[in-house]
């Protein structure tokens, strides 16, 4: 039986997704070659210019209010010109509006870079503009090509996760932006699959477990187990301990581990395990030795896992997931996979594929339960 839900709106989106390519590719075409290349090699000053006015906070000094670059700048402890002229530009990208001459207010797309909107993505322009996540781009992308090496490593000398490890700022800053996901995506993998099937949600590397909460919002009857890195774990139970204690965190359970050594075993066929946008930081073998362990923790129980990941076409992928794929080999020895991909994965893992469900965003929910005989994990994979 299915656990696609919202069947008619997840195909409407589909389609607005292509006629927004569609548009987008026929601006493009329409823009002269020469042009539309030093549009693309020019781009990394618009996200440079993005990326500082995230850090001044000037959405949020703005708030509702229109204020003049002289007001705004001393709230902001800036040169005033230097200031206008950063917002003139940003106002020509449509990123806040110029109402007056030199006067200046929120829009639709600034709006989402205050920390009061639920849609805020400052974190994510952030950490991407971060110099962890943008010198590679800079520095070691050529190098990364050619050697096939991810290009953070060959700058910072450290995997990626080793990195955040021993980089707690760096580390805090990427799970915020992480958690704040759902801004982009909204919560379509909490309503476009049924989760009312189920009576707990194992939440494998669910960092803060935002994707948990959103769950647990729409589905009162569930609880859910969030694990991830200890050190993720006792920043985010800190943080619990100074809020208000609401009706959600009653359902939701924080648990430290390391999805490498092993997941929490499933107690019946009501729980199933959520794995979402974590396999695709990593390679296949690391991914495999992963799967194995949710394989092992499903064991007989008939629980099920749902993964949460983009599929990437086999041929012509649309500029967002193929940025994605980048990302990943800039930053992990991951990659986003095509189905047939993630199939063989699934195949070595003691899992099969069930069920494909498709969102009312850019990733899908592949739906695994477990083969006959889960292969043994040895310590070499």
């Amino acid at each position: 039986m299915t656990l696609q839900k919202n069947r008619g709106a997840v195909r409407r989106f589909a389609r607005l997704l292509k006629i927004g390519a569609w548009l987008q590719g026929l601006t493009q075409r329409g823009t002269p070659a020469p042009f539309r290349l030093l549009q693309i090699g020019s781009a990394f000053w618009q996200s440079r210019a993005l990326y500082v006015a995230a850090r001044l906070d000037v959405a949020g000094m703005l708030a509702d209010e229109a204020l003049s670059s002289a007001e705004l700048a001393a709230r902001c402890q800036v040169q005033e010109d230097a200031l206008f002229r950063l917002l003139r530009m940003l106002a020509a990208l449509g990123v806040f509006s110029e109402v007056a001459p030199g006067r200046f207010r929120n829009n639709a797309l600034s709006n989402c870079l205050r920390r009061d909107n639920p849609q805020c993505v400052r974190d994510m322009i952030l950490v991407h503009n971060s110099p962890e996540l943008s010198l590679p781009w800079l520095h070691t992308l050529e190098e990364g090509i050619r050697t096939g090496t991810p290009p953070f490593a060959l700058q910072f000398g450290a995997e990626l996760f080793d990195y955040m490890d021993t980089h707690p700022e760096f580390d805090r800053l990427f799970s915020r932006a992480m958690d704040a996901v759902e801004a982009l995506a909204g919560d379509s993998f909490a309503a476009d699959f049924d989760w009312s099937r189920f009576r707990r949600v194992i939440d494998v590397g669910g960092s803060a477990g935002s994707k948990s909460r959103a769950i647990l919002h729409r589905h009162p009857a569930l609880e859910a187990m969030v694990l991830d890195r200890p050190a993720i774990i006792d920043k985010v139970l800190a943080d619990l301990a100074a809020a208000p204690r609401d009706a959600l965190r009653e359902r939701l359970q924080f648990a430290p581990g390391d999805a490498f050594q092993g997941v929490p075993a499933a107690r019946d066929a009501g729980d199933i395990y959520l794995l979402s946008a974590v396999l695709h930081g990593f390679d296949d073998a690391q991914c495999t030795r992963i799967l194995r362990h949710v394989a092992t923790g499903i064991g007989q129980s008939g629980a099920l896992c749902a993964i949460l990941e983009v599929v990437m076409p086999p041929q012509g992928a649309d500029y967002a997931s193929a940025s994605f794929d980048m990302q990943m080999f800039m930053g992990t020895r991951g990659q986003e996979r095509t189905l047939a991909q993630w199939q063989a994965l699934f195949a070595h893992s003691g899992l099969r594929l069930r069920e494909q469900v498709d969102l009312q965003s850019f990733a899908k929910i592949l739906l695994c339960e477990t083969t006959q005989g889960v292969p043994a994990i040895s310590s070499t994979t």
